[in-house]
């Protein structure tokens, strides 16, 4: 059974009962601390630190690192200096994908812009809002879901620091973007998910209505798919319609190899209702050997349903094909 999973009140699902329109309504409030004035620059530390003799993670403090490493999130028009801390006994690196930066940023070998065993480095991204360029052509702003990862560890392309979880997600925000009330990072990376098989796949949690952000990023040699059972997205920029002008796909499944990324946001249960909605590679032997996790969505008052505590059993129980 997964930790926590357990509540003190179990509601059955009433049969054909579809949520009320008064919980696919909420918003999130919107944080004035993140709605950043352009321009300004941010300064944070990152360390690198082995968690186990399998995993190497990034962390904004002494003894915090993860697998994936922290959501990093810009506002178009932001600088963030991150200072860049190496813990481990070999040379590690923080290269990005999707916003500006110069040569001494790009955290390759190849730059010398990699951090030795027990050094410390400050990487600076620069991000930028669309502008008309003198030719009279348009350059598009930063906004996207974009990712971060070692080049360094084991190769000069960080081989074996991605494999042991030395990547992260950037999301670089419009102005006037929604902002989610929950958000996930799902890495494909081989034939794991964020370096976990099922049935110890991450299980992701929501309450009926809340608007979930999914950040998709791929790594490794494989091919994949990603889907998410229950709900769908729009195939643009934040997964959500931009007006009646947007003529995009409505979509539940899409495409992911090594250094994509993508992201989007939902209504977790939106005209589906609560359960565990299973998330997962498409490739079948992929999903067949473990590449599968739950996208749990609980009651409006954080219940779980009596079907979604019984599919989470089995989840745990489920045997992998290897």
């Amino acid at each position: 059974m997964l930790a926590g999973a357990a509540v003190t009140a179990v509601t059955p699902l009433v049969v054909g009962a579809l949520p009320s329109a008064e919980a696919f309504a909420k918003e999130p409030s919107r944080d004035d601390d993140r709605e950043r004035p352009r321009g300004r620059t941010r300064r944070i530390t990152m360390y690198v630190e082995k968690i186990s003799d399998k995993l190497v993670g990034y962390g904004l403090a002494p003894g915090k690192a993860t697998v994936p490493g922290p959501v990093l999130e810009m506002w178009e028009g932001e600088t963030l200096e991150i200072e860049l801390v190496n813990t481990t006994d070999k040379a590690v690196s923080l290269h990005v994908h999707g916003v500006d930066y110069d040569v001494f940023s790009d955290g390759t070998d190849i730059n010398d812009s990699v951090t030795p065993p027990g050094a410390r480095r400050t990487h600076v991204w620069r991000s930028h809002e669309g502008y008309k360029r003198k030719d009279g052509t348009w350059a598009d702003g930063s906004a996207g879901y974009w990712h971060y990862h070692d080049h360094a560890m084991g190769t000069p392309h960080g081989t074996e620091g991605i494999a042991k979880g030395l990547y992260g997600a950037l999301v670089v925000r419009r102005r006037g973007d929604v902002l989610p009330a929950k958000q996930f990072t799902v890495v494909f990376n081989e034939m794991t998910i964020n370096n976990l098989m099922a049935p110890n796949a991450p299980v992701f949690e929501a309450r009926l209505g809340e608007r979930c952000e999914f950040i998709v990023i791929g790594h490794g040699n494989s091919y994949h798919t990603f889907h998410v059972h229950g709900h769908r997205w729009r195939d643009n920029r934040t997964g959500m319609r931009e007006g009646s002008y947007d003529t995009s796909r409505v979509i539940d499944n899409k495409d992911l190899m090594g250094g994509d990324s993508f992201g989007f946001q939902v209504i977790a249960g939106e005209g589906v209702g609560p359960g565990a909605w299973m998330y997962h590679c498409h490739v079948q032997f992929h999903s067949d050997m473990g590449m599968v996790g739950i996208f749990l969505v609980r009651n409006e008052d954080g219940s779980l349903p009596m079907h979604a505590q019984m599919a989470l059993d089995r989840y745990h129980g489920h045997e992998h094909h290897m």
